[in-house]
Order: C-alpha cells, then sequence, then structure tokens
C-alpha cells in the first residue's frame, strides 16, 4: 500500500509539472486578457502578437518553446506585446477568431498582430504556422522578423 501511495505521489507530481509548462491556459479569460495585455500596447505603442493554439496541438507546443528563447523571444519582447488563447478542440473562445477573420481556420497555431486600438493589421490566414514543428528555429524567428516588420509600419 505504502509503494502505491508513492507512485500516486510521483505521478501526481509529474503531471502537475507538466501541466504548468503547457503553453495555453485553457481556464483564462481570454478576453480579459485580450483587453488587458491592449491597454498595455496602447501605452507602450506597441502592436500586439496574438497566438491562438491548444495544449493538445504538437506544433502549438513546439512554436511555444520556439518563442521563448533565443533570438525569437528577444524579438517578440522588443517588438510585441503578447497574448495566448486557447481554442481547444476548435470550440473554446471561436468569438475571438472570428472578430480576427477565422486564423485558425486552416490550422493552428494562428497569429494575429493588432494595432493597440485592436486593428488586424496582419493575420496567419493560409496556415502559416501550422507545421511549426518542423520548422527551424530559423525559420520561425524569420516568420516573425517579417510580420514584426508590419507591425512596425502600422505604427
Amino acid at each position: 500500500m505504502k509503494k502505491l501511495l508513492i507512485l500516486l505521489s510521483l505521478f501526481l507530481a509529474s503531471a502537475a509539472a507538466l501541466a504548468s509548462d503547457l503553453p495555453y491556459d485553457e481556464k483564462a479569460d481570454a478576453k480579459a486578457e485580450l483587453r488587458q495585455t491592449l491597454a498595455a500596447a496602447r501605452q507602450s505603442h506597441q502592436p500586439v502578437l496574438l497566438i491562438m493554439g491548444a495544449n493538445w496541438c504538437e506544433d502549438c507546443r513546439a512554436l511555444d518553446a520556439a518563442l521563448k528563447s533565443g533570438k525569437s523571444a528577444e524579438l517578440l519582447a522588443r517588438q510585441f506585446k503578447v497574448v495566448k488563447v486557447d481554442v481547444g478542440n476548435f470550440d473554446h473562445n471561436l468569438d475571438i477568431d472570428a472578430a480576427y477573420g477565422h486564423p485558425i481556420a486552416k490550422g493552428i497555431p494562428a497569429a494575429v498582430v493588432l494595432s493597440p486600438d485592436n486593428q488586424a493589421i496582419y493575420a496567419t490566414r493560409a496556415g502559416e504556422l501550422a507545421d511549426a514543428r518542423r520548422m527551424s528555429e530559423t525559420g520561425i524567428y524569420q516568420f516573425f522578423e517579417r510580420v514584426s516588420k508590419v507591425g512596425r509600419d502600422a505604427k
């Protein structure tokens, strides 16, 4: 019985650690987070990078990992206010997706660049990031470097 309790404790601890590494908060109030991020963007005069995805999505997790380190992380921190929105199994926060022209229609992760006054100035409409796990770190950086120019031009 003691061994079973130890195994159960280890399992729960590892499950909790794994859940904390997931990129999308499934319980978040996405609309409130988006409003807060837009308010911060108005203060800093930076565009918002809205990334939509889901924790079950391997490409979404790969993109998130690539954006947390190296040149991509530096670029995003310098150029954008970032907000991530969970779309579940294409059944969560679909009103946000609809508000920006359904960028998840061709796959996730999807990205939208918003001006600080909440105008969509770029969106992935052709599934540009839907194969993120096969994009190199350099490929992801180059994609967001191009996208950041769109954001800068819209200021």
